[in-house]
């Protein structure tokens, strides 16, 4: 979430809001750890109530606008808005038996969280993969926490958790501030020292960036539009041959067809100036079930050479054409410039930690840095920043970072990076606001329509003759 919030902020932003994200911070951790400690002993002060009514507001107008939502942000809306109400039915149920459902539907998400990210850990052996490790451990720990009875029976599990999002979340601020105080680059994106310092110094090409007209669109740009067009080829998709069903397995890491040929897909990013982000290795590699296992490591004795494809045209004319797109108008296009001029002069392959899915995941990361700001320009305030928090696709995009950071990035996990993060660089209207601005068309609209059947009808009557007089 950290580096996340770095990128779409930007440094500058944060750096001038550096002392207020740290009062800010340790405020929420103070509080965390009060009302963690407050549930230890079973003797709840916390307005756990106030919560449940919280969460049924949300989850109730969250269901209620869920239907304006497009494509996959509707489907995100229902499942929030559902999760949202069940939570606060089991809060107001109030009795033993709501607790310990809760209790253990929380344990088992972190159970299954934390085994999922040590078992990728040592099977993938990427660079750090001791830290990923680590944490891994600790979730499982917080999960068997969450699931054991002691020390309040399972009273404690609503202001367990209400601890832990406010612990973590001053933590995150504070590290926020702290990294971007002395900073002159962003570390979370890959730029160049000249391209860093041509933008603060105002010699971009600014010819070059699009124009954005609005703050918040309806719908995706259109196919005139100039934008950053992610291209993903999903698994199935790309299968010569008819695909064996493997729920999950098919969609977010590969799809096997009914010969035994293993299909993991492709991903490429294409940018309106010409900038085309494809790597595939030079030499097709074997993917065969006896030797899947051993490419899935993340070492160096994996690497192979690679080439990136000339343009989407050619590649998908030698190939076949992309299964789905993301195409994104906010964006910059010189560090877009700046990222490609350095990553394209390596063209190492490796099949989980340095493959298509992640160049155009890396190469999305540095043409969005700072997209969130962006879009208010110089006038840029705190609400900036609430409203990307108060997004929830860019949770979305924080959690699936986190499974392709520490398993690797697929064309499946692109594709929901991709998905959400266009929503918090081209916002929504929000949905309580969008249903407003419906209503009152429909009702400027019917409001019109009777003002002209009330005119035809004067007209009608003032057109018929008089009654003759006797």
């Amino acid at each position: 979430m950290v580096k996340l919030m770095m990128i779409l902020l930007g440094v500058d932003y944060l750096r001038n809001r550096s002392r207020s994200l740290t009062v800010t911070g340790w405020l929420l951790l103070i509080i965390g750890i009060g009302v963690f400690v407050d549930a230890l002993d079973g003797a709840l002060g916390s307005p756990i109530a106030f919560v449940g009514w919280l969460l049924l507001i949300e989850g109730a107008l969250t269901l209620a606008v869920a239907w304006a939502g497009v494509g996959g942000q509707r489907k995100l809306r229902y499942a929030k808005g559902v999760a949202f109400v069940l939570t606060a039915a089991l809060i107001f149920e109030g009795n033993h038996h709501g607790h310990f459902v809760l209790s253990i539907l929380i344990g088992l998400a972190f159970l299954f969280d934390g085994l999922l990210q040590a078992t990728s850990a040592l099977v993938v052996r990427y660079r750090r993969y001791r830290v990923a490790l680590g944490f891994a451990i600790f979730e499982v720990l917080l999960g068997i926490f969450m699931i054991q009875p002691y020390p309040t029976h399972y009273k404690g599990t609503v202001p367990y958790c209400i601890g832990a999002f406010f612990i973590f979340a001053g933590w995150n601020l504070i590290l926020i501030a702290m990294r971007v105080r002395k900073l002159t680059s962003n570390p979370a994106v890959w730029v160049d020292s000249s391209a860093e310092a041509a933008s603060e110094t105002g010699k971009t090409n600014d010819a070059a960036r699009p124009a954005l007209q609005a703050r918040e669109w309806d719908g995706p740009p259109a196919d005139d539009e100039p934008a950053l067009t992610v291209h993903v080829w999903t698994p199935v998709g790309s299968s010569k041959a008819e695909t064996q069903w493997h729920p999950i397995v098919d969609r977010y890491i590969a799809a096997v067809d009914r010969n035994g040929v293993i299909s993991t897909g492709h991903a490429a990013l294409e940018s309106p100036e010409g900038i085309y982000v494809s790597l595939y290795p030079a030499v097709e590699i074997d993917r065969s079930p006896d030797d899947f296992a051993r490419l899935l490591r993340a070492t160096r004795e994996n690497d192979v050479p690679g080439m990136f494809q000339q343009s989407y045209a050619v590649e998908s004319k030698a190939w076949c054409p992309s299964t789905t797109r993301v195409r994104i108008r906010n964006y910059d296009p010189n560090r877009l410039d700046s990222f490609w001029r350095d990553y394209r002069e390596d063209t190492t392959y490796n099949l989980t930690h340095r493959n298509c899915s992640s160049s155009v995941s890396r190469a999305l990361d540095a043409a969005l840095e700072g997209a969130a700001g962006r879009l208010y320009g110089a006038r840029a305030g705190w609400g900036a920043l609430f409203r990307m928090i108060a997004t929830p696709e860019l949770w979305v995009a924080a959690q699936v970072r986190k499974r392709a950071v520490t398993m690797a990035w697929t064309p499946g996990l692109t594709l929901d990076y991709a998905r959400a993060l266009s929503m918090v660089a081209d916002p929504r209207p929000y949905g309580w606001l969008k249903v407003t601005r419906m209503a009152l068309a429909k009702m400027r609209e019917s409001r019109r329509a009777w003002r002209e059947e009330g005119t035809h009808a004067s007209d009608g009557r003032s057109n018929i003759d008089p009654p003759a007089r006797v």
